[in-house]
């Protein structure tokens, strides 16, 4: 599977929202090339862990913003948030507590995971918050 590259596509018009999306994107291209070169288990687990704790992280910092600025949707974008990093806990579950490898629908469900959000939900918030900062 290809890198996932930043562009103006991606971005959400709010520059610290925007960086934080770049490191996503790129602890997310680290994985996907660990599995493609086939590193073990435990790093590809490490990996995955550091994806996962820089989202959770990123969303914290995302919610802070939301309340700040009295953003209407934030109880949505929140439980939004709430499901992504369940849905992936869970993924992490199948992975490391059982002897599947990590395949290319991972990756792929990973992939989805991160763009389909930053180019919906967090796109709404990118313009909301570009108005009123």
């Amino acid at each position: 599977m290809k890198d996932l590259v930043w562009d103006n596509l991606l971005s959400v018009g709010v520059a610290e929202i925007d960086e934080d999306h770049r490191k996503l994107i790129h602890i997310f291209n680290i994985l996907n090339h660990a599995i493609t070169d086939g590193e073990s288990k435990e790093y590809l687990a490490a990996t995955l862990e550091e994806l996962i704790n820089c989202t959770v992280w990123h969303f914290s910092h995302e919610e802070r913003l939301m309340l700040k600025h009295r953003y209407q949707e934030y109880e949505e974008h929140k439980a939004e948030h709430q499901e992504l990093i369940q849905s992936t806990r869970e993924l992490q579950q199948q992975i490391v507590g059982s002897d599947k490898p990590f395949a290319d629908e991972h990756i792929q469900f990973l992939e989805r995971w991160l763009t389909v959000h930053i180019l919906t939900a967090d796109g709404r918030l990118g313009s909301y918050l570009a108005h009123v900062m």
